[in-house]
């Protein structure tokens, strides 16, 4: 009855994803088609004669430890000396020095496939279709289609009208790793190389070809090895299955699924397609490992590593006092909980990794992630204000938590949410220290990434990026632990709660600080200090009115100081605490203006690209939180469900006259479907996969409405239904 339900929700789909088409040239990787699947990503660019494409693979990286971070006094005890001796060279050589200076431990490139065409055929026209995940390159005479095939770890291209030389291109930037050349090497059909990489890691990359009349098709592949030297030699089976008679449908099959999860429809294309966009990220970047091995969680450029001669930026790594959980932010909105899942399931793995963190650098028992950390969960090192904050770890304990909200599922909550989010509790409670005043406060204290790695970044404790994520964390585990019947516990996180002070409000102003005595004073890229109103949702307009006030004051405090030292994801996420503010046309504004921040495919490029002054942040290292920020901006404008309330259009512009969502997932594994014309909403639309009471805010305001599935009853400006697992409930505008 549940799938029966479900379809007949997704059948109302209203459309198909906007493609994406580019003129030639496209001379630079960063603006690229990203293909992906998971596992193994490419990008998709060229001009004139060359086409280019830039292969990837999650789990390409150095892991060796600078020799810095294995000294004996690489610990937060040496940190905490250092900072209140004041001198500030031995920190900087001990905890950024290493990051700045030594190559690894960093993402690896994949290397290249380069297509040469004869004399007269240049590229004209690149297209991206998101729906079917394949980029198609047209030719002078000749047409390229490429897909990175949903179920097996292959690149496929076909070419149409054209035999091009064909050439795999090892990356040379491993060299700065001290890694000797790659070994190339050819047999009939097939070309490779294999690099050798460090701690016996290698990775061959190898290319076969099938020429027909009509033109070729190229079958490529990315192999990873750990101490057996990586080889081609399964090549032509992985190229013959990828080219079986039914390869392709299984293919669309797998994309036609993924766009079925849900849909959303705005006036505005170009916002449509920045959406549409995170989506297909989502699934080409981020999925629970189903190719063997391979799969990774989205890193900061995630499946599409730079392909310009260097390294990554940031060493392509996990970046956890921001990057990482905003990257996840909107997939379970969209119904893509499998793409969090990948993240989620792999933070998990990393337990025993960070129970030696928490043990060997801060000496406290439970789990620490790093701030800036490999694909292994090992630390970094880099600007040790933030790269070793424990705090970040409870920012990932509220992806831990969101999933078992959204999902509503116990078994998760139980097993995997509860004893990750309770060890990291376990980890901060004990590095908590009473003040004078008998608050617990952290020895150490900071908010991303304000006044940089100089000296004035340490904060008195605690920076309200801080205490916003105790607060939330402790105040979670104690929800956890009561939902699980675990009564000990939950007093033990409530007396934990207890003994942390408010969030700090400027007196002159009435909005939150950076800390005590230090107030929104400039502008800046990182909104650490009003994590509280987004994404924790400690404080909102829906509180008490100094709880209004706090939340209006601290965006007017943030808005009042300018844009000049925002980021593109500064932008989107302004649009979501706007829209978390009911502030529907500036948060519609924002969105707007983020979209200036973005490069010709969409990719998330930081700096201004318009030349308009909207930041003097103008490069373009490319990472994807912007991207996803984004996505959850449109969602915070259409369906909003914290606090056991659903919201529909609860902060939708009046540009916005015409707008509809299908079976958006909220709070409570509940399915919200919503149709709004001329600015009044029409229809609204609730599948329960698990069954409960339903609480909605009037999306009609009083006025009348029919109903259907469930008796409706009003309780002051909501309504409220008991709907059984499986059931749904349609309400329509009279």
């Amino acid at each position: 009855m549940l799938e029966a339900l479900a379809l007949a929700l997704l059948s109302q789909l209203p459309h198909a994803p906007l493609p994406l088409e580019l003129e030639a040239p496209l001379d630079r990787w960063d603006e690229g088609l990203p293909l992906g699947n998971g596992a193994l990503g490419v990008l998709v660019w060229g001009e004139g004669r060359t086409l280019r494409f830039s292969l990837d693979r999650g789990d390409l990286w150095d892991e060796r430890t600078p020799e810095t971070l294995k000294r004996p006094d690489w610990t937060y005890a040496r940190m905490r000396e250092l900072v209140a001796q004041g001198p500030q060279q031995e920190l900087h050589d001990l905890f950024d020095v290493p990051y700045d200076t030594v190559p690894y431990p960093t993402k690896l490139p994949g290397g290249r496939l380069e297509l040469e065409f004869p004399d007269g055929m240049t590229a004209r026209r690149f297209a991206l279709e998101p729906g079917t995940a394949e980029a198609t390159v047209e030719l002078a005479g000749a047409r390229v289609i490429t897909r990175v095939d949903a179920n097996e770890r292959v690149l496929v291209v076909r070419v149409d009208g054209a035999q091009p030389i064909a050439r795999l291109i090892a990356p040379a930037a491993v060299q700065q790793l001290g890694y000797e050349p790659a070994i190339a090497g050819r047999e009939g059909d097939v070309q490779w190389f294999v690099q050798r990489a460090a701690d016996t890691m290698s990775y061959a990359v190898a290319c076969m070809q099938q020429r027909d009349a009509g033109g070729v098709t190229l079958v490529v592949t990315v192999e990873r090895s750990v101490g057996v030297p990586a080889s081609p030699d399964w090549m032509r089976t992985r190229a013959l299955a990828s080219l079986a008679p039914d390869a392709e449908d299984k293919h669309r099959a797998w994309w036609t699924r993924h766009w079925s999860a849900s849909s959303v429809r705005v006036p505005d294309a170009a916002i449509q397609r920045q959406y549409e966009l995170a989506r297909y990220l989502y699934g080409a970047g981020s999925r629970v490992d189903q190719l063997g091995h391979g799969g990774a969680p989205i890193a900061l450029q995630g499946l599409w590593t730079a392909d310009s001669g260097g390294l990554p930026p940031w060493k392509g790594d996990y970046h956890n006092d921001l990057n990482t959980q905003t990257t996840y932010i909107a997939q379970l909105p969209m119904g893509h909980a499998e793409a969090g899942l990948c993240f989620l399931e792999h933070l998990d793995a990393l337990v025993p990794q960070f129970e030696r963190f928490a043990r060997d650098f801060y000496a406290v028992p439970g789990l620490v992630a790093p701030g800036v950390m490999t694909l292994g969960g090992r630390a970094m090192g880099g600007w040790g204000q933030y790269s070793l904050s424990p705090t970040n770890t409870a920012w990932l304990a509220l992806l831990f938590d969101e999933h078992g909200r959204y999902t509503n599922d116990r078994e998760f909550l139980g097993s995997v949410a509860y004893p990750w989010c309770s060890r990291a509790g376990d980890a901060l409670a004990a590095l908590l220290q009473p003040s004078d005043a008998g608050h617990l406060r952290l020895p150490l204290s900071s908010s991303p990434e304000i006044f940089d790695n100089s000296k004035r970044s340490w904060l008195p404790p605690n920076s309200n990026y801080d205490q916003s994520l105790l607060r939330w964390l402790f105040g979670a585990l104690a929800s956890q632990a009561e939902s699980l019947g675990r009564a000990e516990d939950a007093a033990r996180w409530r007396s934990v709660l207890a003994q942390l002070e408010p969030l700090d409000v400027d007196a002159a102003t009435g909005a939150l600080t950076f800390a005590r005595g230090l107030p929104y004073d400039q502008s800046h890229r990182h909104f650490s200090h009003a994590l509280a109103i987004h994404p924790l949702g400690l404080i909102s307009i829906e509180g008490d009115e100094a709880e209004r006030k706090l939340v209006h004051a601290t965006l007017d405090s943030i808005l009042a100081r300018g844009t000049d030292w925002w980021t593109g994801y500064s932008f989107s996420w302004m649009a979501c605490m706007l829209a978390r503010a009911g502030r529907a046309d500036a948060a519609l504004e924002h969105l707007e203006t983020y979209l200036a921040f973005t490069g010709r495919n969409g990719f998330h490029l930081n700096g201004d690209q318009s030349g308009k002054g909207h930041s003097k942040f103008t490069y373009r290292p490319f990472t994807l939180e912007g991207n996803m920020l984004a996505a959850q901006a449109v969602h915070e404008m259409l369906l909003q469900s914290w606090g056991g309330l659903v919201r529909v259009f609860p902060a939708t512009s009046a540009r916005w006259q015409d707008v509809e969502f299908v079976a958006l997932r909220a709070e409570g594994a509940l399915r919200v479907s919503a149709t709004r014309r001329a600015g009044r909403t029409i229809e609204v639309r609730i599948l329960s996969e698990r069954g409960g009471t339903v609480r909605l805010r009037d999306p009609f305001l009083g006025g009348a409405f029919d109903s259907a599935g469930a008796i409706v009853s009003r309780a002051g400006a909501d309504l409220v239904a008991e709907l059984a697992p499986g059931a749904s409930l349609e309400l329509r505008r009279r």
